[in-house]
């Protein structure tokens, strides 16, 4: 244990972490989750549920595909491998390409709510650009996130003296 000057205790993050059965249940359940997603994602359209989502969808589709089929790889991975520094690192790349979904979602904007009297449109682009925008800051915290984990594992960086 470390301390901060004050004489408060300051314990690595890594301490704070779940047990592994725990993490590992949480990997599977994520793994089945996105399955699941993954499944409607490819058949909503021929349900014709919601009726506001348009054929556009089609071109959101690929990069959707491609970050669930990421997230199921990555927690996969989790199930016998999840050192901080790798989740972490893992995450990033999961952000990015949800990050890049959001994007392209706002751009194609697969939606028409033109049967609706409320201006969902303009709500919905709001939202979009709110969901970017966090996953800015959440790359950001990772980012550092990593590199502090990375730091604190080289020799004399983060022991007191």
């Amino acid at each position: 244990m470390r301390y901060d000057g004050l004489m408060t205790a300051v314990t690595p993050a890594v301490s704070q972490r779940r047990p592994p059965r725990t993490r590992r249940l949480g990997y599977m359940i994520a793994i089945v989750v996105n399955g699941a997603i993954l499944f409607v994602v490819h058949n909503v359209l021929a349900w014709g549920v919601p009726e506001w989502l348009t054929v556009d969808f089609n071109e959101v589709l690929p990069i959707l595909t491609t970050s669930i089929l990421v997230t199921i790889m990555v927690n996969t991975v989790f199930l016998f491998y999840d050192e901080p520094w790798f989740t972490t690192a893992c995450e990033l790349v999961t952000l990015g390409l949800s990050m890049a979904v959001a994007v392209a979602t706002y751009r194609v904007f697969p939606f028409d709510f033109s049967a609706y009297a409320w201006d969902w449109d303009a709500m919905v682009r709001w939202v979009i650009v709110l969901t970017i925008a966090a996953m800015s800051i959440a790359l950001v915290v990772n980012a550092v996130k990593l590199v502090t984990i990375i730091a604190e594992s080289l020799p004399g960086v983060g022991s007191t003296t």
